[in-house]
Parts: C-alpha cells; sequence; structure tokens
C-alpha cells in the first residue's frame, strides 16, 4: 500500500470515529501477513450444522471447477481426436478434436448447444505441456476462440472481435517459463494449469457453406509444444472414424458432478486452482473442513449427505432461467459477467448448471426465457410469435439466432432439422412493414409461415437469443428482446 493511500484511508477512518482513534486508523492500514492470521484448530469438534453450513458453501463455490476436472478425465481419454458416438468431438490432452457440421441433436456433453457454429472440443494441462493452436485464414468469416481456465473464465483474445491474425498460438499455464520457439504468433497464457479450448466457427444454413468451410476448419488444429515444426498441420475431419461410445445417451446433460464422491474430488481440485485475491481465507475454512472429514468418519458422512441436499436444493434450481443473470425486458434475463466471472459466483455457478461454457459478453450476449411475455410458460401445445420491429434484429457485427430447447436444455428433434432461426437462413420471410416474425410451438403456423416457425415439443420449452459481438445497444443494454406473444 503506497504511502498516499495509507494517509487517505487514515483520514476517512478518522473522520468516522473521531479524532481520538487516529492511532487505530494508522494501525488499520497496516498490512496484515495472510499466513500470521489464526486458522480453526484441527482439534476442535464443531457442531454438525456449521458443518453443513461450511459444506453447502464449498459445494455451490466449487461445482464449476470440479465440473471441469471430471470433463476433462472423460474427454481426454480419447485414443484420438474424433468424434465419440459420431456426435462429440474429443481428443487426448493437449489437443482438440472438430465437428465438420452442426452439433447433433442427441449431443449431451453439454446443454444449450448452437447450430450457428461449427465446434471444437479440447482439453489441456498447460504446465505439464503448452500446446499450439493453429488459426487459419477464416478471410471474412466470423469465428472466436474461446479458451477457459479451470474457474470456466476465459483467458487469450483470439477471433474476429480482436482482429486476430493467422498463425499459431501458444497456450501455457501460469507456472511455465520455458522458451517460446521461433514461429509463434502470440502466446496465451491461463490463470490454471486445466483450460479447454472451445473453438466457434460461423456456418450459414446452405450446402455451398458447409463445402466452402471444410478447407478452413480442416486447419482448426491443435496439439503439444514438442510437435511443433512451423508448418500448418491439417486434418480432414469429415473423413475421421468415429470413436464408438459404449455410454448410452440419456435425455438429461451427462452428470458431471457426483454429489456422494464431491468432497471427495474436492481436495484436489483445491490444490490445482490458485486463490484469487481474497480467497485465502475461504480456501483455509475449506482446507479445514476437509482435514476434520479426513480424521473423522461422521464428518465425512455428514458433508457427503450435504453434497446431495445441496445438488437438490441450490443446484438443481439454477436450471430455471429466472436465476440466471439479471433482467433483460419483456421476461427474458440475460447473461451476466459471462465467462469473466471474477468473484461473482452466484452467476459463475448457475451458468456451469444451465448452459456452460459462455463466451465472453463483447464476444457473444445471451438472453433467455421459459415465459410468455405473460409470465406463463411456454408450452409446445401453444403457438407463440415473436416479432422483431422493422430494424430491430439484434443489432450485432457478426450473427445473431432464436434456439428452441426442450425441457432439458436439449433441441426438440424435429421433421424439419430445424432448430434455431437467424443470420444464418437464407430463406426467412419479413412481413409486408419490414418487421420479423418468428414462430414457436409444436404445429405448423401454416406454409406460408412455415419458413419462420421453431418447431417445439409438446411440453415445456425455452427459448434463447445469441448476439455474436453485439453492437453497443446490445452490450449497454438499451436493446431489449421482443415479446413472446401467445397467437393460439
Amino acid at each position: 500500500m503506497t504511502r498516499t493511500r495509507q494517509l487517505l484511508t487514515a483520514a476517512m477512518l478518522t473522520t468516522a470515529v473521531g479524532t481520538g482513534s487516529m492511532a487505530y486508523a494508522q494501525q488499520a492500514t497496516t498490512p496484515v501477513v495472510f499466513s500470521e492470521l489464526s486458522a480453526p484448530s484441527a482439534d476442535v469438534t464443531p457442531q454438525p450444522e456449521y458443518i453443513k453450513a461450511l459444506a453447502r458453501s464449498a459445494y455451490v463455490w466449487g461445482w464449476p471447477m470440479v465440473n471441469q476436472m471430471n470433463r476433462r478425465a472423460k474427454i481426454t481419454l480419447a485414443p484420438q481426436p474424433g468424434l465419440l458416438g459420431g456426435i462429440i468431438p474429443v481428443a487426448p490432452q493437449g489437443q482438440i478434436g472438430m465437428l465438420h457440421d452442426y452439433i447433433a441433436p442427441d449431443e449431451r456433453f453439454v446443454v444449450c448447444p448452437n447450430q450457428d457454429v461449427v465446434y471444437g472440443l479440447g482439453f489441456f494441462d498447460l504446465d505439464k505441456e503448452p500446446s499450439v493452436i493453429q488459426v487459419p485464414d477464416f478471410g471474412d468469416r466470423f469465428w472466436v476462440y474461446a479458451l477457459y481456465d479451470q474457474r470456466t473464465d476465459q483467458f487469450g483474445e483470439l477471433g474476429k472481435p480482436y482482429a486476430t491474425k493467422p498463425g499459431f498460438y501458444l497456450m501455457v499455464g501460469p507456472n511455465w517459463n520455458g522458451e517460446v520457439p521461433e514461429g509463434i504468433t502470440g502466446v496465451v497464457r491461463s490463470s490454471t494449469s486445466l483450460a479447454n479450448a472451445v473453438p466457434r466457427i460461423f456456418q450459414n444454413d446452405t450446402d455451398e457453406d458447409r463445402a466452402a468451410i471444410q478447407s478452413v476448419i480442416n486447419q482448426v488444429v491443435a496439439y503439444p509444444l514438442s510437435q511443433f515444426d512451423g508448418k500448418m498441420k491439417t486434418i480432414e475431419w469429415n473423413k475421421l472414424e468415429d470413436i464408438p461410445n459404449p455410454e448410452k445417451q440419456g435425455d438429461q446433460e451427462t452428470g458431471w458432478i457426483v454429489p456422494e464422491k464431491f468432497f471427495d474430488q474436492f481436495p484436489a481440485m483445491l490444490d490445482m486452482v490458485p486463490p484469487l485475491p481474497g480467497e485465502e481465507a475461504m480456501y483455509a475454512q475449506f482446507r479445514w473442513l476437509i482435514g476434520l472429514a479426513a480424521k473423522n468418519p461422521d464428518v465425512k458422512k455428514l458433508i457427503a449427505e450435504e453434497a446431495v441436499a445441496t445438488e437438490k436444493e441450490v443446484i438443481a434450481p439454477f436450471f430455471q432461467w429466472k436465476h440466471n443473470g439479471k433482467p433483460a425486458g419483456s421476461g427474458w434475463h440475460r447473461s451476466v459477467n459471462n465467462a469473466q466471472w471474477g468473484v461473482d459466483y452466484y452467476d459463475r455457478t448457475g451458468t456451469a448448471k444451465s448452459n456452460m461454457f459462455d463466451n465472453r459478453p463483447n464476444e457473444t450476449q445471451y438472453f433467455y426465457t421459459d415465459l410468455d411475455s405473460s409470465g406463463t410458460q411456454l408450452e409446445g401445445s401453444k403457438n407463440y410469435k415473436i416479432t422483431f420491429a422493422a430494424g430491430e434484429t439484434p443489432p450485432v457485427n457478426g450473427f445473431w439466432s432464436l434456439t428452441l430447447y426442450n425441457e432439458h436444455h436439449f433441441f426438440h428433434p424435429n421433421n424439419l432439422k430445424r432448430y434455431s432461426l437467424g443470420t444464418k437462413n437464407t430463406t426467412l420471410k419479413l412481413n409486408d412493414d419490414g418487421s420479423l416474425s418468428l414462430y414457436a410451438g409444436a404445429k405448423s403456423p401454416g406454409s406460408e409461415k412455415e419458413s419462420n416457425w421453431l418447431p417445439a415439443p409438446e411440453g415445456t420449452f425455452s427459448l434463447y437469443i445469441r448476439a455474436y459481438w453485439g453492437k453497443e445497444a446490445i452490450l449497454d443494454g438499451s436493446w431489449q428482446p421482443p415479446k413472446i406473444e401467445l397467437i393460439q
């Protein structure tokens, strides 16, 4: 702390408590060494309710990071890059797998998938060995590589919004201090050793663009630094053999957290993720809790039971959009602090449950709702109209879309194979006044409106707007989503 800041702080404290407290004010500005502070004793026997309260706090806070740890363990079992079960891009640690078209509707790796982009996915241990990720020349096509640390914060800036140049980008961990070889275009550093990459490359919904994008995405490749030779590597993603998936796909997202096992994994996560400034005390409390559980079977049993209860009572409700982000008008909510959470543990955990792997707000703004304009749950047995006034579709530099999800936040299979509408669609019809009306419901709104229709399941569903690389009205919140009108 600078002398100026010390004096200012002292002056403010003196004003608040009176001149007689000047000595206290000066003392309060003296930096405190955390390691010198008292910590809970390992020999105490705390009451069960205290243990449960601390365990609940640890579970909610640590849920996204244990989630990331378990995803990496699963995805990196792949023997080589490819599609697991023909659906999910997977790869060994240090590499990525790529789709060659939109994600399939039976994907269950992550909720709220996107059918505007071609996805990639890979996980890394960047302190063990950095990885190189290639950036081809995408031309005018929108693209962004979202790179996440274990906290699910993004690191690095690779994409169209950043005017990133083609080349080779080295992803390194927080403790890596090796030599950067000649030929590397740039270096991006993760705050944690565990990291993952989710490339997103825009694709129009036409056969012509599906063909045109192949040569570009074939150069979206990542590999360990030891394999770097300065030459652009190519993988023909649409020609790889699928990797068999022995696990049956259910209706819901893969269960990445087993509550009963959470506190068995929690200590490793604490070791992997360094505390942010101000989190040291919290880490000390959590480590104390783990220490008690390690030597007391009753405490271990109690925190496992509390994990189960917290999953049901705290985590599960985050699936409702009213518990995500903040109100955005007309019954919608919008994401807050996405992929740059800091200490916003509320939204970090909420997003990890409901729609993990958001982009940063400047890259993508998300709007979502379960309700129509009257506040009633959306039901496929009814028909709805969503009208953007002339010139009032989401103002973006990239693209926008409206996606329909079933009750589990996945696509609803339908004969049209249509799950979203927006910039990618060339057949949308405008109204006579230049406005755009989109329709949602289980029944077609009629042949003349079918190009603008999102088929819904008979039961409940959600709507979700993405605004990629939004303009100022998106960023400052002055643009609001349209009302969802019940028409039948």
